[in-house]
Order: C-alpha cells, then structure tokens, then sequence
C-alpha cells in the first residue's frame, strides 16, 4: 500500500492516491479540474466511510444510531426527479430506492462507478448513504471484491435491521455490482 492510503478497521485499504492524508473539508470548493475534481470526491468517500465507522463506535445507543443514519441519509447529494425512474428503481427493496449509475473512466485505464440516489423512508435513506460511502468511487473491480455484509455486521447493523431492510440492503448492493460487472463487461 503506497502513501496517503487508510486502513478502515475492516481491513480495506482505501487509496488516496500520492494525494498525502489532508483531506480538505467539505465546504471546500472543488477544483475546476475534472481529474482533480474526481479525486477530491474520492478522498471525501474514504474520509465519510472513516468518519461514519468513527462515530458508529462512540454511539452506543440504537437510537442515536438511527437517528445518526438519518442524518446521513439528509446528507446524500439530492437525486434529479428524472433519475426517479423505473431504470434506477432497485427491486426487492420495501421502500422505494433508486440508484443511479455512472461510469467514470481513468485515464490510467481504470473504471470506476459514481452512485447517486435515494428513497422515501428516512433509514433507509441513510442504509443509501452508508452503502455509498462503501461504493462510490471505487473501481468496478473493488466494488465486486468488497462484503457490505461485513461493514453492516461490524456496525451492529445486521442485528439490527428487520429483515426486510436487510433484504433490501441486499438488494442494493447487488444491484450496484451488477452495475460494476456491466461496466467492466463494456470496458
């Protein structure tokens, strides 16, 4: 692992590229450059995914916890009323959640998706937003290699979920590789 790269305590190293570890905060305006625009969105997941299992740690109450994922979910970048569509929507969730795709290529070869969503009920928005901080940005590849399960259960998340959430977890994760296998498929 080169430099400027995290360690989550589920052991997924995170590269930040040769970027170094400051992180500037998100208030900070991002760069004209796209390339440049890319990466501080990168550094910006790795630094949320940190934060969220950070804070995860130090609430030791269910409900501060959900009231904490549905300050996550307040947070998710607003979704187009377009993107609201049958395209986006994800299957097998009880909710309603939508998910939308976009392949970002690199110029060193690699693809990566960039996810937007969101969904009616307030948790489950929030389960949008962890999903996304696991997700976005990360190559096709990374995405395939990377268990959710093993973040949600390293939360406390999978015994707290009714099974219908977590179904529906499951079936936004799966929807998101599918996604990843499609773009790779595409090149």
């Amino acid at each position: 692992m080169g430099r400027g790269a995290i360690v989550f305590p589920l052991g997924w190293p995170v590269a930040l590229e040769e970027a170094g570890t400051r992180i500037p905060p998100a208030s900070h305006k991002l760069p004209g450059n796209q390339k440049a625009s890319r990466l501080y969105r990168m550094m910006r997941v790795a630094q949320d995914l940190s934060e969220i299992i950070e804070n995860f740690s130090i609430l030791d109450d269910w409900e501060d916890r959900y009231r904490y994922l549905i300050e996550l979910g307040r947070d998710l970048e607003p979704l187009d009323e377009a993107a609201h569509n049958d395209h986006n929507k994800v299957r097998g969730c009880a909710s309603q959640v939508w998910v939308e795709s976009t392949v970002v290529h690199g110029d060193d070869g690699s693809v990566r998706l960039e996810l937007r969503g969101d969904s009616d009920a307030h948790i489950v928005r929030g389960l949008v937003a962890l999903v996304f901080a696991l997700y976005s940005g990360q190559t096709c590849q990374a995405i395939l290699d990377i268990d959710a399960q093993q973040l949600f259960e390293s939360l406390g998340l999978s015994s707290h979920l009714t099974p219908q959430r977590s179904n529906g977890v499951r079936s936004m994760v799966e929807r998101i590789k599918k996604d990843a296998r499609e773009a790779l498929a595409r090149g």
